[in-house]
């Protein structure tokens, strides 16, 4: 067996293991490293991947466009799994596999590689990404399709000479601009508390300061554009809020996920900057969207976040709700205050000049411009219905 395969590449156990593998098998391996926004060492990374046995390794900067091509989408549709979760793996995955198709195309492979396992998620992202984008190619997944073990990783790793940074063999980790993700480990018992060193985003307890914060986040149809009215491009913001906000512990998400292949896992996520800007962005929407717009969407991004997570990013209903979601954000323009404080972050303003709130409609004191006797006549018709079958059901039945 032969061949050239391009490999989404991401330095860890598995995908290191996986660069060797293939490499037996008599593949010229081109492993691709695609920066989404982690916070690696990519010099290393790339080292560890030609000790491992890579022709090549290749860190393609893809930050910018996952930010405005996926990023975006993800804010305006409060793109949440099981409405807690922002997606931090699969927004990445449809991200990633489509500049690996890129390189296949342009170094002429005729396989694509990942390094996932059988019961994960991101087989799922990464075959049906291919699938759309490049059909004709051959995909494989040494650690599923060989029955490679974690234990049998480590062991494997250790066998060829291949290190792995030591909190990569007690947690599986995934991390980008949006999130980091980690799983494994102690975490696999779902009744036994996430140890602090799972933790690197977010301050510990003990570390988080006392006295409260507050910033002022900027919106331009839907989109995050400003903090404390300086202007900033979304990764800049996203990475900002990480840290003010994770400075006060916000954003910790420990979850029991329903998985796509059927079985519950136990995920820790640290999404500070993800979290906040959803919440001020939901705030902003409460303010702006016309009443039937507003209970219709959440609907919607449920759907949404479900396409997503399951790895239907290319898929043609997941374009069709963007394209809904993208007409609700027309007056999603403003600016929502957030107040954070050790481990929450809170909504405490907002305002728009596109707001629905209407201070004479909605006082109770003397400037009330909302004539209460138009209320007489409403109910009567509203409650017509139910004066009829009640009356109904008070009658005697026939015979």
């Amino acid at each position: 067996m032969s061949g050239r395969a391009v490999l989404a590449y991401s330095g860890g156990l598995d995908t290191s293991v996986t660069i060797r593998w293939l490499s037996e098998q008599g593949y010229d391996v081109h492993a691709i490293v695609v920066d989404v926004g982690q916070r690696e060492d990519f010099a290393a990374i790339a080292e560890r991947g030609r000790r491992a046995g890579a022709a090549e390794v290749r860190v393609v900067d893809a930050v910018d466009r996952f930010a405005s091509d996926f990023l975006t989408r993800a804010i305006a549709a409060n793109g949440l799994y099981e409405g807690t979760y922002p997606m931090v793996s699969a927004l990445a995955r449809p991200c990633i596999a489509e500049e690996i198709v890129r390189v296949a195309r342009e170094v002429g492979a005729d396989t694509l590689a990942h390094g996932c396992t059988g019961k994960g998620n991101d087989q799922v992202r990464f075959e049906l990404s291919f699938a759309v984008l490049a059909p004709d190619l051959h995909v494989i997944a040494p650690i599923r399709d060989a029955g490679i073990a974690r234990e049998k990783a480590l062991a494997l790793a250790a066998e060829w000479g291949i290190e792995i940074p030591a909190v990569a063999t007690t947690y599986s980790i995934d991390q980008n601009l949006w999130g980091r993700t980690v799983e494994c480990g102690p975490l696999e018992d779902p009744w036994v508390a996430p140890p602090e060193d799972a933790f690197e985003r977010t301050a510990a307890p003990a570390d988080r300061p006392h006295e409260p914060d507050e910033l002022v986040l900027g919106f331009e149809r839907g989109l995050p554009v400003s903090i404390d009215g300086e202007g900033a491009g979304l990764p800049t913001i996203v990475r900002t809020l990480d840290v003010r906000a994770g400075a006060y512990g916000f954003g910790r998400v420990d979850m029991i996920e329903n998985r796509r292949v059927g079985i519950k896992s136990r995920e820790l996520y640290e999404v500070p900057g993800a979290l906040a800007i959803i919440a001020a962005h939901r705030a902003l929407e409460d303010l702006t969207l016309e009443r039937e717009v507003a209970h219709h969407k959440p609907a919607m991004e449920a759907r949404w976040a479900d396409l997503v997570y399951d790895g239907q990013w290319f898929g043609p209903l997941r374009r069709a709700i963007d394209a809904y979601v993208e007409a609700t954000q027309t007056s999603v323009t403003g600016e929502v205050r957030l107040r954070l404080e050790p481990g929450s972050c809170t909504v405490v303003g907002r305002r728009s000049a596109a707001s629905l709130y209407d201070l004479s409609l909605a006082t109770y004191g003397s400037g009330d411009a909302f004539d209460q006797s138009d209320a007489r006549g409403y109910l009567r018709l509203t409650g017509l219905p139910l004066a009829v079958w009640a009356a109904k059901q008070a009658a005697p039945a026939d015979g």
